[in-house]
């Protein structure tokens, strides 16, 4: 039987819908979600200072990644609207995402940290390649590699869905399976 919010729940929810934050937040860590890594490569911040590094690499652990069409060959990966990866791919069309196995979960808690240390110390004992269109790191390793170019940016509440055109794509000889994010944790099949 479906049951109708009374007013007194609407309002104590904070949501017209009657559903609260956790109750949602609980309702959807029972859905596994595969986990990958979001990467790019941001502008120089002074390209007339010689010195500055001419880009710096930019990461994101995310879960919210899907596939959308097969013709044309479309992704979708959901950003917290206002984050610094949803603030670069404003402004960079190119970049790249990295489909991690279960041994990367460091990479996957790396990536996730809140008040981490800059990308560049996050980078630098990951053994990667760049994506030959994006120039973004591509994880040794990954179950796939992906390059795109934003297509659309939809905000939806929250968040900013980015839609991108598939570039390229690569099944390296990647060993174990999916990294999976179920019930706030990471986890692996079997």
């Amino acid at each position: 039987m479906l049951k109708t919010p009374s007013p007194t729940a609407t309002a104590a929810s904070g949501h017209a819908e009657g559903v609260s934050n956790d109750e949602f937040r609980a309702a959807m860590s029972r859905l596994a979600d595969g986990v990958v890594l979001v990467t790019a490569q941001e502008p120089p911040l002074d390209p007339d200072d010689p010195g500055a590094p001419a880009t710096e690499d930019v990461g994101m652990t995310a879960t919210a990644f899907v596939s959308v069409s097969l013709d044309p060959p479309l992704v979708l990966v959901s950003l917290r609207e206002g984050s610094r990866m949803d603030d670069l791919l404003a402004e960079q069309p190119l970049w790249a995402v990295s489909v991690l196995t279960e041994s990367q979960r460091h990479i996957a808690g790396r990536f996730a940290m809140k008040g981490r240390v800059s990308d560049r110390l996050l980078f630098a004992d990951i053994p990667y390649a760049r994506g030959e269109v994006s120039g973004a790191p591509l994880v040794d390793g990954a179950l796939a590699t992906l390059e795109c170019r934003t297509e659309q940016r939809v905000t939806a509440g929250d968040h900013t869905l980015v839609i991108g055109r598939v570039l390229t794509a690569h099944v390296p000889n990647a060993d174990g399976g999916p990294l999976l994010y179920f019930r706030g944790r990471y986890r692996q099949l079997g």
